[in-house]
């Protein structure tokens, strides 16, 4: 089915009310570039635990407070330092294990990608299927971890476009849009996907920002 003006203006008024990126809340600019990248992927983990995102945002910036904003420091931080800066955040009820996977997970990173999450991306030679499992091999990020990364990447790393995970997808649904990423994407552009994938999350967690759009 083809995009109706009324699904452009239900985009245009989800952006215009809704339309910030999850690594815009925690502080990111975002760029092809090591250490913002690492602070998604750190973003990433908080964001696919179940708990509010609002505290994985928080938490993310506690993490970037206390320094930890690249493998090096996020590794060399003690675990007692990554507990108490996730705390801070007010992520307490998975604070001990993930502040175990982020040194994991950094250590990782350093031994095998030098540090740069960007020699993920070309262990996969292009192909977003296996950048999903690539990226799955941090402690910490499943599927639904991956799939959060990508979207909130694919404004700079374009294989991953368009890239609408499925709780993007439920958003859209609630809201009566089409389900199919293409034409998602038709629907905003290329430069608005990550901000509208974004903003289909927050519609699919909060009945009232739906309901805010509808009105």
């Amino acid at each position: 089915m083809a995009a109706t003006a009324g699904d452009r203006e239900t985009v245009r008024k989800l952006l215009r009310e809704h339309g910030r990126t999850y690594a815009e809340e925690a502080g990111i600019r975002l760029r092809d570039t090591p250490q913002p990248l690492y602070r998604l992927l750190v973003l990433s983990c908080l964001l696919s635990a179940r708990i509010r995102a609002s505290v994985a945002v928080a938490a993310a910036r506690s993490l970037a407070d206390a320094g930890m904003t690249t493998p090096r420091r996020m590794a060399d931080a003690t675990w007692q330092q990554r507990v108490d800066a996730l705390g801070e955040g007010g992520y307490r009820r998975y604070d001990e294990r993930t502040a175990t996977q982020l040194g994991d997970g950094a250590q990782l990173l350093l031994d095998h990608y030098g540090g740069d999450v960007r020699r993920m991306r070309e262990k996969a030679d292009g192909d977003v299927d296996r950048l999903r499992e690539v990226l799955r091999e941090v402690p910490g990020l499943g599927p639904a971890g991956a799939g959060i990364f990508l979207r909130e990447a694919q404004g700079v790393w374009s294989e991953a476009y368009p890239c609408f995970d499925g709780k993007a997808l439920d958003g859209a649904r609630r809201l009566g849009l089409p389900t199919d990423p293409g034409k998602l994407a038709s629907l905003a552009g290329r430069a608005e996907a990550p901000a509208l994938a974004a903003a289909l999350v927050r519609a699919a967690l909060d009945k009232e920002v739906a309901d805010d759009v509808r009105d």
